[in-house]
């Protein structure tokens, strides 16, 4: 029997033999796809309306407060409540504010809204949608814990990362191209669809009930308990403060519509596939990593990908040359969905199962909403300092950040798993 379960773990697909980690895979991929194009689109809808940088960066700002604010007790809810529910619950709240999204972007709504009006309702659709990714961030993690046994965890959480980041390469780089063929109100359309089919295949999920030690804890312990765990966790600490900084200075992607239109003056097409380099060398990496999984040194290797990320930023930022600005976003992408995974699987390994709620909305406030504050700082750094020096800061700050890390954290450098 040990010897069974040692060659299923070596099979690359084993996790995806499991009906149910399937039906969560194929709803995760279309609903994070929706999602994606939904929040890249506004990206460059807002520019579109306002004509100025910042306006990006308040998107940001938008969704990370009510995200951030909410996530412990997020996790507290989760941890206590049938997991199922809850992320139905959140994909049918995404899916009534791509519909006002919709609606907004339609002949009707232009000719009875001007620019600054729609903007703030955009702005009014992205806040609710933090609200709600608070609680369906962290739920798919726990998901996958409650699905997949943990003999499978490793290859469960490269798919489960792998999958997110592949619907991120989908949604994200489509964009510019659906903008320019479709445009705005037409890839909405898409985005309702999407998240509509990925409704279809989350339901098929069994209920999966809470852990009766939870549902007895009233909240404030729970949160407690669960903030204690991870900041008494130093790998696990130390793996997600690497992604707070890194990601909070050396986001370029925010900056992108700005590069596109303005520096290399490459139009909505132009505009997708600068997009698309992201997240093709994302795909690749995963692709890589399923088939060959990380084995050793992965602590050494994930400072290096990020110290690595930051210098790609860099480059990015003082490229006057498309090709270059595509192959710089390309290797970051590389190294960045390669910290990614090895994160994702230092959080799942790490954690019990039935603290998965709270940690994983820790860890949604370190990761997730890191990307929305790093669009804020983004924004803001290029009002204060002009586009392409705030994106240099951002990448040379990345790199002082692994440098503090890889002596600060000692057990996050000499993680192996």
């Amino acid at each position: 029997m040990e010897q069974n379960a040692q060659q299923l773990t070596k099979d690359p697909f084993a996790a995806l033999r499991i009906t149910e980690f399937r039906n969560l895979m194929i709803g995760r991929f279309l609903f994070i796809m929706g999602l994606r194009m939904m929040g890249t689109l506004v990206g460059w809808w807002i520019y579109e309306l306002t004509n100025e940088p910042f306006a990006i960066g308040l998107i940001g700002l938008a969704e990370v407060i009510p995200a951030v604010s909410l996530a412990l007790y997020a996790g507290h809810v989760i941890d206590k409540s049938e997991k199922r529910k809850i992320i139905l619950s959140g994909v049918v709240l995404y899916f009534i504010c791509a519909i006002s999204l919709l609606l907004l972007s339609s002949a009707y709504g232009r000719a009875h809204l001007g620019n600054l009006q729609i903007a703030i309702v955009i702005y009014f659709v992205i806040f609710c949608t933090g609200i709600i990714r608070s609680f369906t961030g962290p739920g798919f993690g726990t998901l996958v814990g409650e699905i997949v046994p943990k003999n499978l965890l490793q290859n469960a959480t490269t798919w489960s990362q792998g999958m997110w980041l592949s619907a991120s390469v989908v949604g994200h780089a489509s964009v510019g191209f659906m903008i320019a063929g479709f445009g705005i109100h037409g890839s909405l359309i898409l985005v309702v669809s999407l998240v509509a089919i990925g409704f279809f295949f989350i339901q098929k999920i069994s209920a999966k009930p809470p852990h009766p030690t939870v549902v007895e804890q009233k909240p404030l312990e729970s949160v407690k308990e669960g903030l204690r765990f991870v900041l008494n966790t130093k790998e696990l600490l130390g793996a997600l403060s690497l992604d707070l900084f890194a990601v909070l200075f050396g986001g370029a992607v925010a900056m992108v519509p700005v590069f596109a239109r303005d520096i290399l003056k490459v139009g909505p097409i132009g505009f997708g596939w600068l997009n698309a380099a992201t997240d093709i060398g994302a795909m690749l990496i995963i692709i890589l990593i399923t088939l060959y999984p990380v084995t050793q040194k992965q602590g050494k290797k994930l400072l290096l990908a990020v110290a690595g990320f930051g210098v790609c930023i860099i480059v990015f930022a003082l490229s006057k040359i498309f090709w270059i600005s595509f192959v710089a976003l390309l290797m970051s992408g590389i190294l960045d969905g390669f910290s990614m995974i090895v994160r994702g699987t230092i959080v799942q390994l790490k954690t019990p199962s039935h603290m998965r709620g709270r940690v994983m909305s820790v860890n949604s406030m370190f990761i997730n909403s890191s990307n929305e504050l790093g669009q804020f700082e983004s924004g803001l750094a290029a009002k204060a300092m002009g586009v392409i020096p705030s994106v240099v800061f951002g990448g040379v700050m990345t790199i002082i950040v692994v440098f503090t890390t890889w002596f600060k954290a000692p057990k996050l450098k000499e993680m192996e798993y």
